[in-house]
């Protein structure tokens, strides 16, 4: 981990070119890392719904929801493995997973190839490095639904290093391995039904995929939509048009574990009716706009539960010693954040946020924080996953690219 306190690992998933998120948190949930057969994922009201715990983890990271996904063979039902410790990220769009952790499978998954049979890869940037590995088909589960026959990324599997025009714009190192991310994989259900859109479909100068002749000598290419890394849950048969994520509360020292649940559908089903008392509309990729309250610097902002903290500039508060990426006040306090929907509408609300002192809450033993929060991007408020505890969320999907009419928001 980056530091003792392991808080840290600002790390998240983002879109290459719409680059929304540059810090946030990543980590592991409890369980096993993986096992065959049918899905284990843990018992729920409905068949639209997975259980979503932040806990320890595979890495002890703070703030990590995660859940269990079934990965199968395509048209298979027996030739599938259910890996635990995959990230919920509301904030990148389509399934990544470390080569071993989907060992079990993987031969099945047959690699994508372009016209010329060579294998296409992915870049896939993070806020402290890169994901880089084959994209492949597969049917992927999630409590009881399933997104037949879609491309996910497998990290680790190729035979050469990511060229120098994938790292060269990565300001880390690889994260190929559970150990480098802290978690199996990151299923990533934000607003966009697919990880790049019309940029890789546009320039292969700006794309995220690479064509790569025996695994090597990669070179970027353009690839259509149909053929990116894919939001499972958009492709599911049904409750495919958003998710709903709720999350109990936690005190203000936090809890050793949290379990919330993960809904499929926005006003598909009686347990996802829409409730919520506000509603931002976002661009394509989950960014509002915002003003922070304080200082009254004006950009973007994003609610992402792969963030594990509240992510935002402020030079009045003291900086933790251990690791320079959060904060520790001497005493509790909060900062406000006045977000506005991304259209320029009059649709606005104000976000508290309550920051505590990292090193104290550490000192804790738990893992579940309300009140954690860290350094960020000029301009930009990354409402992380402490936003999510007590609330519950909708994320309506941008459904223009698949021939709908529903445009992207956020609720809560």
């Amino acid at each position: 981990m980056q530091s003792s306190n392991t808080f840290g690992r600002t790390f998240s998933v983002f879109a290459l070119i719409v680059v929304t998120a540059l810090l946030a948190g990543c980590g592991g949930g409890g369980g096993s890392s993986s096992s065959s057969g049918s899905s284990s994922n843990s018992p729920s009201a409905a068949s639209n719904q997975v259980t979503v715990t932040a806990a320890q983890g595979l890495e002890g990271v703070a703030n990590i929801p995660t859940v269990s996904v079934t990965v199968c063979a395509p048209g298979s039902t027996s030739n599938c493995q259910t890996i635990n410790n995959v990230l919920v990220d509301t904030m990148s769009y389509g399934l990544r997973l470390v080569n071993t952790a989907a060992s079990q499978v993987l031969g099945s998954l047959a690699v994508e190839t372009d016209s010329s049979g060579n294998q296409i890869a992915e870049c896939s940037l993070f806020a402290d490095g890169y994901m880089w590995g084959t994209v492949r088909t597969a049917d992927v589960k999630i409590g009881g639904e399933t997104a037949s026959g879609i491309p996910i990324t497998i990290a680790g599997d190729m035979p050469s290093s990511a060229p120098s025009s994938c790292t060269g714009r990565s300001i880390g190192g690889a994260e190929n391995t559970a150990s480098a991310i802290g978690a199996n994989g990151i299923l990533g259900i934000g607003v966009a039904p697919y990880d790049c859109g019309t940029f890789c479909v546009d320039s292969a100068r700006d794309s995220n995929y690479y064509s790569c002749p025996s695994g090597s000598d990669c070179t970027q290419t353009t690839v259509a939509l149909a053929n990116q890394v894919t939001n499972p849950v958009a492709k599911f048969s049904t409750d495919n048009n958003g998710v709903v994520l709720a999350m109990p509360s936690v005190g203000s020292t936090g809890s050793s574990s949290v379990s919330g649940t993960l809904t499929f559908g926005i006003g598909t089903e009686s347990n996802n009716t829409y409730s919520a008392s506000e509603k931002l509309t976002t661009d394509s990729y989950g960014d509002v706009d915002s003003t922070m309250v304080n200082s009254s610097y004006s950009g973007s902002a994003f609610f992402d539960s792969g963030s594990n903290a509240y992510f935002f500039v402020d030079s009045s508060l003291t900086i933790c010693s251990d690791d320079r990426s959060f904060y520790c006040p001497s005493s509790s306090t909060t900062r406000s954040v006045a977000v506005s929907s991304y259209s320029g509408t009059s649709t606005s609300s104000t976000v508290t946020m309550t920051i505590a002192n990292a090193d104290t809450l550490y000192g804790s033993g738990n893992y579940a924080f309300n009140d954690l929060a860290g350094t960020g991007v000029p301009g930009t408020v990354d409402i992380g996953m402490p936003f999510f505890y007590g609330s519950t969320v909708y994320f309506g999907y941008d459904q223009t690219p698949l021939g709908g009419t529903q445009t992207p928001y956020v609720g809560f």
